[in-house]
């Protein structure tokens, strides 16, 4: 009796599947754009630690922040592809299925990316070389 009343799981369309294969081929690359991503702030820190002037270090800060939006978008892909393709069309799958410990470990990452790009980009960046140049000064808030 109850057999009518079940019916079979609506498969993913077809938008859906290519959008899939795309965060998972971008999500495999993760490792390889969170070391590009470290060994780019590592020659930043280096830089601002040897008080590298700023027309080495403006590029660096550029390269850093680049590095770390590749990565918080890997680990986004990672996270839509740890849902599953039929994430992309149903939002209530898409809910439930973000309550799996392995979903909430890909947010958590692509968060804390995020928040690193984010910090990098209002405290990180020095001024730019052309301000240099031109003889200008940018303006700065007074210390706390």
């Amino acid at each position: 009796m109850l057999a009518s009343v079940f019916k079979a799981r609506k498969q993913a369309s077809e938008t859906a599947e290519e959008e899939y294969l795309a965060d998972v081929a971008l999500a495999a690359r993760f490792d390889e754009l969170l070391a590009a991503a470290r060994a780019a702030e590592d020659d930043f820190r280096q830089a601002q630690a040897t008080a590298a002037p700023v027309g080495e270090q403006y590029p660096l800060a550029v390269r850093l922040d680049g590095a770390l939006t590749e990565a918080m978008r890997a680990a986004y892909a990672a996270q839509r592809a740890e849902i599953g393709p039929q994430g992309y069309d149903d939002r209530i799958y898409r809910r439930k299925a973000r309550a799996k410990p392995a979903v909430h470990a890909w947010t958590d990452e692509a968060e804390r990316l995020l928040t690193m790009r984010e910090t990098h980009r209002l405290t990180g960046f020095p001024s730019r070389p052309e301000v240099q140049q031109l003889g200008a000064t940018v303006a700065r808030l007074p210390a706390a």
